[in-house]
């Protein structure tokens, strides 16, 4: 899919049954009836930064700068360190200037996929700059120019610090959540802030070798302790994307007093990586995007769905029945396609 649907709640939704393994076409306004009142959605209110960027390096050719991660900030010297991603790649010592602005930056470390930089002759901060001089970091594969920048941002969108958009909420309008809210199911928000961990393909052939970029996260006291309450009630918890999945289960624990797992809330990095035979803890439902192959997003669908079911090939799991359906029925793949409820 290279352009949203419009209203983006009339993309396709295909409801897989784990326990019966059977498949259901609706669209994605369908989503309340087809939810209890009982039902919790948990989503990621992460916002998408424009962190791509084009430069200069000093010898005069043209790059790309993805600004990923700030990692030190020394507001005296006006320097701040951040982690990115180039193309082509730079060496240690090459200083890179952008147009518009008088920021610069240099490389201080090769971190083999990524560059350690210092980030200097910025007015305020380098968010700022980038939101001056960047652009929103759409995948390589969406090859048409985005119409408006809110297309790639969830409605619900307010921590800023994403380098890809959690997708899965894409599908999202406002009279949508209004609907739900008048079935009174609840909805709840945590925040990852989406970075290469996500994103980039297991190279390894063994996916238990690969090792996760690590994304920064928070889960409130507040929001563990609702979503805790609910979980005691019976109440089904249903993640909104695999970020979401991500900390909710990266903060489940087992709790002796209820003997079950429960959530601690936590702020931190999370380099949490889920693959079959991996049981979740405590996500009961998961909302997904069409996802790439040799994605850990693919993997943790995977897994999701398979539950005890053991598999040899994705093509006999039951999410890759689920895939080779929706490729018969043409439903519309990755970030700006249609979307898989998981029961």
């Amino acid at each position: 899919a290279q352009t949203p649907v419009r209203p983006r709640d009339h993309s396709r939704l295909l409801v897989v049954h784990r326990q019966t393994e059977n498949f259901h076409h609706k669209h994605f306004y369908d989503l309340p009836s087809l939810l209890k009142p009982t039902d919790v959605l948990v989503l990621n209110n992460s916002k998408t930064l424009p962190a791509r960027t084009f430069g200069k390096k000093s010898t005069g050719g043209g790059l790309e700068v993805l600004f990923i991660k700030k990692l030190e900030q020394y507001p005296l010297k006006k320097i701040e360190i951040w982690e990115v991603l180039t193309r082509p790649g730079i060496k240690k010592g090459h200083v890179v200037s952008f147009d518009k602005t008088t920021m610069k930056l240099t490389c201080i470390e090769n971190l083999g996929y990524t560059r350690k930089v210092e980030v200097s002759g910025f007015e305020g901060s380098v968010i700022e700059v980038l939101h001056h001089i960047g652009h929103l970091p759409t995948p390589h594969y969406i090859h048409e120019r985005l119409k408006q920048n809110s297309d790639y941002q969830t409605i619900y969108a307010k921590a800023e610090g994403s380098v890809a958009t959690p997708t899965a909420g894409l599908h999202f309008t406002q009279s949508l959540l209004y609907e739900l809210s008048n079935k009174n199911i609840q909805t709840i928000e945590v925040t990852l802030h989406v970075g290469l961990g996500t994103f980039l393909p297991v190279k390894t052939q063994n996916i238990a070798e690969h090792e996760m970029h690590r994304e920064w996260f928070t889960l409130s006291p507040e929001v563990a302790k609702k979503l805790n309450a609910w979980k005691l009630e019976g109440r089904r918890i249903i993640a909104v994307g695999t970020t979401t999945t991500r900390v909710l289960e990266s903060c489940a624990v087992w709790n002796e007093e209820h003997q079950t797992y429960l959530l601690e809330p936590q702020t931190g990095e999370t380099q949490s990586f889920f693959y079959p035979p991996y049981q979740f803890k405590f996500v009961d439902a998961l909302i997904t995007n069409f996802h790439l192959p040799k994605s850990t997003l693919l993997m943790l669908i995977s897994a999701f769905c398979s539950q005890n079911t053991p598999f040899t090939t994705f093509a006999e799991s039951l999410a890759g029945k689920a895939y080779t359906e929706a490729i018969a029925q043409n439903y519309r793949f990755f970030s700006f396609g249609d979307a898989m409820l998981i029961v």
